[in-house]
């Protein structure tokens, strides 16, 4: 295996940590703030983070799968 390719892998791995972890967060902080009443002001930063996390992961991967070829 290359160094090259050890790095992409890692680099693929964070990635996938990234997006499970948003995911789970982002749907955690949708019930609560269902539950509490939330104002909608709050729930639209919690998808905004929610899509940086998401649009940096696939920055991410997009730059991990040009590396392979």
């Amino acid at each position: 295996m290359k160094p090259s390719d050890a790095v992409n892998q890692k680099q693929a791995r964070l990635a996938a940590i990234v997006i499970l972890v948003a995911m789970v967060v982002w749907m955690a902080l949708q019930w609560v703030g269902g539950e509490i009443g939330l104002e909608a002001r709050y729930v639209f930063l919690f998808d905004l983070f929610a899509l940086a996390a998401f649009a940096w992961s696939l920055v991410v991967l997009l730059r991990v799968w040009r590396g392979r070829q």
